[in-house]
């Protein structure tokens, strides 16, 4: 039998009913010689630092960097069941080979491998690669199954990739939580990221709007302007010497211009679009594409790719004009220009993001909103993106009135094209056109002016939206020479990091309900500040990105990868050097409960207890620790603060687990500097 392993359940079911295997058993189902299960998300994970030394579940100066000899893999406790199963199942002898058909992309790849490597299978490995989970694909997908050692490379990247992210993770983040005494995250993408928006933070904030000045001349129905002007005197001077004066047309230029319309959807493109035209996060869309995605309604959505490949150019009309139901009764006259949307050079693992026949005779509001709103999104995409061409005609005045030049511009459309579909959905909102439809007007005409001064002011640079950050993400440092982008993170992960730096406490959204902007808080700030370059360098982190591709494409090995990470990671760790007045940077917010008996240093409460600030110092009274639940007693603020102040502290009500009977005490604080906090009794009052 053949054992086929999903990412999801969902995803197995599907997968499941196209095979014949329908039989429901604990963990799979089974059926025609098929055996389906699946993961639940990450079943095997990179283990955490003290699994490699009890030592390292504290956080010390001295211990870093952690850097594994050889890397271990834990089961996650919550998911141990299905794993357990899939370890039955790939080592049963019913199994002579195994599928993957977990989601076909780097993460994908790296979910089913650590099973499959931790489960200790040796047996042969199909691939399914997929965009759609519609039942055809899926069984054009079974047809031509790959082998899975041409995706050994994908997984050789996906695991370097989470390697090189232990790595700068736990070592940095435990590096400078422990100088600055306060949990400081630091990740390889997450860091470049908070220091662009702490750059565009720090412009808006020293950005002072100048004035500045340009004359209009208004000459039978249409305008002339002048250049900008900083100096109001010269703007007054060209107002008087020109108001009530000829002006004299001087050339008239017009060209034809056209607009091609623009590419379809990957994930990028769409978070951007869904964000600017309905305010979603780029973590909501991302949800929203793979609920669809999982529903069948529209292809795979975690790709790069703008284009379709030329296997689906014959089923584009028949799509197109299913999708165009979303939006008009008929579309018999809809054009459908399929080959500029074909273009195989440019896909590499997955095409653009579309609707699938899925969604045909769909009523697409019984989905919910922002299901809805994302595939209504995609469909005007396919829809414009094989429209027609729009095409103008722009026209260009030059005149002369005294010494000055002024000029006009008019636009004149000539076929609305892709424009014309695109005005069908509600949310594209086409920009006010600045250019004014000009009267009929022949060079060397002469017109008297009326003239005047209007005074603008010079914008400050906009603070990040999700559409803005992630387009920064996506292009940062783009070489000049280099035709292929240099981004910072992928397609799969952007999402994620913006959540984090949120959840993290570095930054936050701010605005109204629908247009939302980072900005980075003090502790964000603060954290730029002292993070040296090789950090929050957008570029080297770009580097990175690059070389995890050439690895997948077998040109670069992982471990001269993982050797450069090594290698910085340790400079970091030896050579830095705190910087000076990080109590102003860092100041602590939290009520200091008493001076810590090991070190001195100040005592907080955080939701599991009440630790010292300095982390490397490892002294913490537990809110559930054993010695007080026992008597139920539960720990609280001013209890810390007595044995604190006075190393003792009197309890009433205690309960004995061997009497089921009360009794008061007096609790004494004997730490002896372990691993745990001691505490011992004294009675001073008899049982009751």
């Amino acid at each position: 039998m053949q054992l086929v392993i999903a990412e999801k359940p969902s995803v197995a079911q599907s997968i499941a009913k196209i095979l014949g295997a329908t039989s429901r058993k604990d963990g799979y189902t089974e059926g025609n010689n098929y055996i389906v299960s699946w993961c639940v998300g990450h079943l095997v994970e990179l283990a955490p630092a003290d699994s490699y030394d009890e030592k390292y579940a504290k956080w010390r100066y001295g211990d870093l960097p952690i850097l594994p000899a050889l890397w271990q893999y834990q089961v996650s406790s919550s998911t141990k069941k299905q794993f357990d199963v899939l370890k039955k199942l790939l080592n049963g002898s019913r199994v002579d080979s195994v599928i993957c058909a977990t989601d076909a992309g780097r993460e994908g790849e790296l979910i089913f491998r650590l099973v499959y490597d931790k489960a200790k299978c040796k047996k042969p490995i199909k691939r399914l690669w997929i965009s759609s989970l519609e039942d055809t694909a899926i069984q054009k997908g079974f047809e031509n199954l790959k082998d899975g050692k041409e995706y050994d490379n994908l997984y050789e990247a996906a695991l370097c990739r989470a390697k090189a992210d232990w790595i700068v993770g736990i070592n940095a983040t435990r590096l400078f939580s422990v100088l600055y005494n306060q949990t400081l995250n630091i990740g390889r993408v997450m860091s470049p990221t908070l220091a662009m928006i702490c750059e565009r933070d720090a412009a808006i904030s020293v950005f002072k709007p100048e004035p500045f000045y340009t004359v209009h001349l208004t000459c039978n129905g249409f305008s002339l302007i002048g250049e900008k002007l900083k100096d109001k005197a010269q703007a007054t001077a060209i107002l008087t010497a020109c108001n009530g004066q000829d002006v004299l047309i001087e050339s008239i230029e017009q060209k034809e211009k056209s607009e091609k319309p623009p590419k379809l959807y990957d994930l990028t493109t769409l978070q951007r679009e869904a964000n600017k035209l309905l305010g979603f996060t780029a973590e909501q869309t991302l949800q929203y594409a793979q609920s669809l995605y999982e529903k069948k309604y529209i292809t795979y959505p975690r790709t790069d790719s703008r284009f379709l490949t030329e296997d689906m150019e014959s089923g584009i009309p028949v799509l197109a004009k299913a999708t165009a139901a979303f939006f008009m009764q008929s579309a018999a006259e809809l054009p459908v220009n399929t080959a500029q949307v074909i273009d195989n050079s440019k896909v590499s693992d997955h095409h653009a993001i579309i609707p699938t026949m899925n969604t045909k005779g769909l009523d697409v509001q019984s989905l919910p909103h922002g299901e809805r709103e994302t595939l209504l999104l995609l469909a005007i995409r396919l829809l414009v993106a094989v429209g027609d061409t729009h095409r103008y005609s722009e026209t260009v005045i030059t005149a002369k009135c005294g010494e000055s030049v002024f000029t006009a511009k008019g636009k004149t459309v000539l076929q609305d094209g892709f424009k014309t579909v695109q005005k069908l959905y509600k949310g594209e909102q086409e920009k006010e056109d600045k250019d004014q439809a000009l009267p009929s007007i022949d060079q060397g005409e002469v017109f008297t002016a009326k003239a005047e001064i209007k005074e603008g002011k010079t914008s400050p640079p906009k603070p990040f939206t999700d559409d803005t950050l992630l387009s920064s993400m996506e292009n940062a440092n783009k070489a000049e020479t280099d035709a292929e982008r240099k981004g910072i993170g992928t397609p799969a992960t952007r999402a994620g990091i913006l959540e984090k730096l949120i959840k993290s406490g570095l930054a936050e959204r701010k605005g109204d309900k629908k247009t939302k902007y980072f900005t980075a808080t003090h502790k964000g700030t603060a954290l730029i500040t002292v993070l040296p370059e090789q950090v929050q360098s957008p570029l080297m982190t770009a580097v990175w990105e690059e070389k995890l591709k050439l690895i997948e494409r077998g040109e670069l090995s992982a471990e001269g990868f993982l050797l450069e990470i090594v290698g910085m990671t340790t400079a970091l760790v030896k050579t830095y050097e705190m910087i000076k007045g990080a109590d102003t940077l860092f100041p602590s917010d939290r009520e200091s409960l008493g001076k810590c008996p090991r070190c001195g240093g100040a005592v907080t409460e955080n939701k599991k207890g009440f630790c010292c600030s300095d982390k490397s110092c490892g002294f913490a009274i537990w809110k559930e620790n054993r010695f007080f639940t026992a008597k139920k007693k539960n720990v609280t603020k001013s209890i810390v603060a007595e044995l604190l102040k006075s190393g003792k502290v009197a309890l009433t009500g205690c309960y004995s687990e061997k009497t089921g009977k009360t009794y008061d005490c007096v609790v004494v604080l004997d730490d002896t500097g372990g691993q745990y906090v001691n505490f011992t009794m004294e009675f001073g009052a008899k049982k009751k």
